[in-house]
Protein backbone atom coordinates (compact mmCIF):
# COMPACT_ATOMS: atom_id res chain seq x y z
CA UNK A 1 0.00 0.00 0.00
CA UNK A 2 1.32 3.37 -0.87
CA UNK A 3 2.21 5.25 1.91
CA UNK A 4 0.23 8.96 2.75
CA UNK A 5 2.13 11.88 0.66
CA UNK A 6 3.41 14.53 3.24
CA UNK A 7 3.76 18.43 2.75
CA UNK A 8 6.58 19.96 4.95
CA UNK A 9 7.22 23.67 5.29
CA UNK A 10 10.35 25.26 6.75
CA UNK A 11 10.43 28.46 7.90
CA UNK A 12 11.84 31.51 9.93
CA UNK A 13 13.65 34.65 9.60
CA UNK A 14 16.88 35.12 6.81
CA UNK A 15 19.93 33.75 8.52
CA UNK A 16 17.77 31.21 10.80
CA UNK A 17 20.04 28.75 8.51
CA UNK A 18 16.99 27.40 6.64
CA UNK A 19 19.57 26.27 4.00
CA UNK A 20 22.10 24.10 6.36
CA UNK A 21 18.99 22.38 7.71
CA UNK A 22 17.20 21.71 4.11
CA UNK A 23 20.65 20.11 3.30
CA UNK A 24 20.19 17.88 6.51
CA UNK A 25 16.60 16.89 5.43
CA UNK A 26 16.96 16.29 1.39
CA UNK A 27 19.93 13.53 2.64
CA UNK A 28 17.57 11.86 5.79
CA UNK A 29 14.04 11.28 3.43
CA UNK A 30 16.80 10.12 0.52
CA UNK A 31 18.39 7.49 2.89
CA UNK A 32 15.00 6.93 3.92
CA UNK A 33 13.79 6.12 0.61
CA UNK A 34 11.12 8.42 0.80
CA UNK A 35 10.60 9.96 -2.71
CA UNK A 36 10.42 13.67 -1.79
CA UNK A 37 9.95 17.28 -4.02
CA UNK A 38 12.01 20.18 -2.95
CA UNK A 39 10.71 23.25 -4.16
CA UNK A 40 10.62 27.09 -2.34
CA UNK A 41 8.43 30.56 -2.54
CA UNK A 42 7.98 32.85 -3.40
CA UNK A 43 9.11 30.55 -6.78
CA UNK A 44 9.82 26.67 -7.72
CA UNK A 45 8.14 27.38 -11.43
CA UNK A 46 9.30 29.37 -14.52
CA UNK A 47 6.72 32.07 -13.51
CA UNK A 48 7.42 32.03 -9.90
CA UNK A 49 11.25 32.42 -10.16
CA UNK A 50 10.17 36.07 -12.04
CA UNK A 51 7.69 36.94 -9.61
CA UNK A 52 10.88 36.77 -7.13
CA UNK A 53 13.36 38.53 -8.86
CA UNK A 54 10.60 41.02 -8.81
CA UNK A 55 9.58 40.98 -5.40
CA UNK A 56 13.54 40.85 -3.83
CA UNK A 57 14.79 43.63 -6.40
CA UNK A 58 15.61 46.49 -4.23
CA UNK A 59 14.07 48.55 -6.93
CA UNK A 60 11.16 47.35 -6.75
CA UNK A 61 8.58 49.67 -5.55
CA UNK A 62 5.07 47.93 -5.10
CA UNK A 63 1.80 49.12 -2.62
CA UNK A 64 1.56 46.51 0.19
CA UNK A 65 -1.65 44.38 -1.79
CA UNK A 66 0.43 44.49 -4.95
CA UNK A 67 2.99 42.50 -2.85
CA UNK A 68 0.50 40.05 -0.95
CA UNK A 69 -1.55 39.52 -4.47
CA UNK A 70 2.25 39.14 -6.15
CA UNK A 71 2.88 35.99 -3.42
CA UNK A 72 -0.14 34.53 -3.80
CA UNK A 73 -0.02 34.74 -7.12
CA UNK A 74 3.76 32.78 -7.48
CA UNK A 75 1.70 30.12 -4.48
CA UNK A 76 -1.04 29.29 -6.64
CA UNK A 77 1.17 28.46 -9.97
CA UNK A 78 3.46 26.44 -7.52
CA UNK A 79 0.21 24.52 -6.18
CA UNK A 80 -1.23 23.89 -9.18
CA UNK A 81 2.45 22.81 -11.26
CA UNK A 82 4.15 21.31 -8.56
CA UNK A 83 2.75 20.41 -5.40
CA UNK A 84 -0.97 19.23 -5.61
CA UNK A 85 0.63 16.85 -8.49
CA UNK A 86 3.12 15.77 -6.82
CA UNK A 87 1.09 14.72 -3.22
CA UNK A 88 -1.52 13.12 -5.74
CA UNK A 89 1.43 11.13 -6.87
CA UNK A 90 2.06 9.67 -3.38
CA UNK A 91 5.33 12.09 -3.23
CA UNK A 92 6.54 13.79 -0.34
CA UNK A 93 7.02 17.80 -0.98
CA UNK A 94 9.53 19.81 0.95
CA UNK A 95 8.88 23.62 0.09
CA UNK A 96 11.35 26.67 1.65
CA UNK A 97 8.56 28.87 2.91
CA UNK A 98 5.01 28.71 2.35
CA UNK A 99 1.80 30.90 3.76
CA UNK A 100 2.82 31.23 6.84
CA UNK A 101 6.01 33.44 5.53
CA UNK A 102 3.27 36.14 3.95
CA UNK A 103 1.22 35.88 7.33
CA UNK A 104 4.51 36.92 9.18
CA UNK A 105 6.36 38.90 6.41
CA UNK A 106 3.61 40.86 4.76
CA UNK A 107 0.94 40.48 7.71
CA UNK A 108 3.51 41.20 10.93
CA UNK A 109 6.36 42.97 9.15
CA UNK A 110 3.98 44.85 6.78
CA UNK A 111 1.45 45.30 8.45
CA UNK A 112 -1.45 43.90 6.17
CA UNK A 113 -4.20 42.44 8.21
CA UNK A 114 -4.73 38.96 8.75
CA UNK A 115 -8.12 38.75 7.73
CA UNK A 116 -6.82 39.61 4.03
CA UNK A 117 -4.45 37.33 3.99
CA UNK A 118 -6.80 34.78 5.41
CA UNK A 119 -8.98 35.00 2.19
CA UNK A 120 -6.29 34.66 -0.30
CA UNK A 121 -5.45 31.50 1.32
CA UNK A 122 -8.96 29.94 1.36
CA UNK A 123 -8.92 30.92 -2.13
CA UNK A 124 -5.53 29.83 -3.52
CA UNK A 125 -5.19 26.74 -0.96
CA UNK A 126 -8.66 25.81 -0.98
CA UNK A 127 -7.61 24.08 2.76
CA UNK A 128 -4.77 22.72 1.84
CA UNK A 129 -1.88 23.04 5.19
CA UNK A 130 1.43 21.60 5.69
CA UNK A 131 1.59 18.40 7.79
CA UNK A 132 4.34 20.34 9.18
CA UNK A 133 5.92 23.42 9.59
CA UNK A 134 9.65 23.47 10.95
CA UNK A 135 9.93 26.99 12.20
CA UNK A 136 13.96 27.75 12.90
CA UNK A 137 13.91 30.12 15.36
CA UNK A 138 16.81 32.54 15.97
CA UNK A 139 16.46 36.09 17.89
CA UNK A 140 17.15 39.12 15.35
CA UNK A 141 20.36 40.27 16.09
CA UNK A 142 21.57 36.33 15.41
CA UNK A 143 19.93 36.84 12.05
CA UNK A 144 21.23 39.82 11.01
CA UNK A 145 24.73 39.22 12.46
CA UNK A 146 24.66 35.92 10.02
CA UNK A 147 23.22 37.32 6.79
CA UNK A 148 26.21 40.06 7.38
CA UNK A 149 28.10 37.45 6.20
CA UNK A 150 26.62 36.61 3.38
CA UNK A 151 25.43 38.61 0.83
CA UNK A 152 24.28 41.54 -0.03
CA UNK A 153 20.81 41.76 1.51
CA UNK A 154 17.55 41.89 -0.72
CA UNK A 155 14.60 44.03 -0.79
CA UNK A 156 13.25 42.30 2.62
CA UNK A 157 16.53 41.36 4.59
CA UNK A 158 16.83 45.99 4.25
CA UNK A 159 14.38 46.55 5.75
CA UNK A 160 14.66 48.16 9.70
CA UNK A 161 15.11 45.65 12.65
CA UNK A 162 11.71 46.78 13.90
CA UNK A 163 10.19 45.27 10.84
CA UNK A 164 12.29 42.19 11.31
CA UNK A 165 10.99 41.86 15.26
CA UNK A 166 7.70 41.89 13.99
CA UNK A 167 8.06 39.32 11.51
CA UNK A 168 9.69 37.31 14.25
CA UNK A 169 6.86 37.93 16.79
CA UNK A 170 4.81 37.01 13.95
CA UNK A 171 5.80 33.34 13.49
CA UNK A 172 6.36 33.02 17.24
CA UNK A 173 2.34 33.18 17.33
CA UNK A 174 1.50 31.16 14.63
CA UNK A 175 3.53 28.49 16.16
CA UNK A 176 1.51 29.13 19.29
CA UNK A 177 -1.58 29.49 17.65
CA UNK A 178 -1.31 26.24 15.27
CA UNK A 179 1.30 23.51 17.62
CA UNK A 180 -0.39 20.21 16.46
CA UNK A 181 1.51 21.46 12.98
CA UNK A 182 4.39 23.44 13.89
CA UNK A 183 8.11 22.12 15.19
CA UNK A 184 9.68 25.24 16.76
CA UNK A 185 13.89 24.58 16.99
CA UNK A 186 15.99 26.61 18.86
CA UNK A 187 18.36 27.67 16.29
CA UNK A 188 20.86 29.01 18.05
CA UNK A 189 22.08 25.52 19.38
CA UNK A 190 24.75 23.28 17.96
CA UNK A 191 24.02 22.29 14.57
CA UNK A 192 24.05 18.41 15.34
CA UNK A 193 21.87 18.74 18.12
CA UNK A 194 19.60 20.66 15.45
CA UNK A 195 19.46 17.93 13.20
CA UNK A 196 19.08 15.04 15.79
CA UNK A 197 15.79 17.03 16.64
CA UNK A 198 15.12 17.60 13.10
CA UNK A 199 15.86 13.56 12.41
CA UNK A 200 13.26 12.47 14.94
CA UNK A 201 10.48 14.92 14.48
CA UNK A 202 10.77 13.14 10.34
CA UNK A 203 10.91 9.70 11.78
CA UNK A 204 8.03 10.66 13.09
CA UNK A 205 6.05 11.99 10.40
CA UNK A 206 7.37 9.46 8.41
CA UNK A 207 6.26 6.61 10.65
CA UNK A 208 2.71 8.10 10.49
CA UNK A 209 2.60 8.09 6.73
Amino acid sequence: MMSRARFITLEGLDGAGKTTHLTFIRNWLAAANVDTVFTREPGGTPLGEKLRELLLDVDTEATLDTETLLMFASRQELLSSVIRPALAMGRWVVSDRFTDATFAYQGGGRGVPAKRIAQLEEWVQQGLQPDLTILLDVPLQVSQQRLSQTRLPDRFEREREDFHQRVRDSYLARAAAYPQRFFVVDATGDIADIQQQLAGRLAMLKAQA
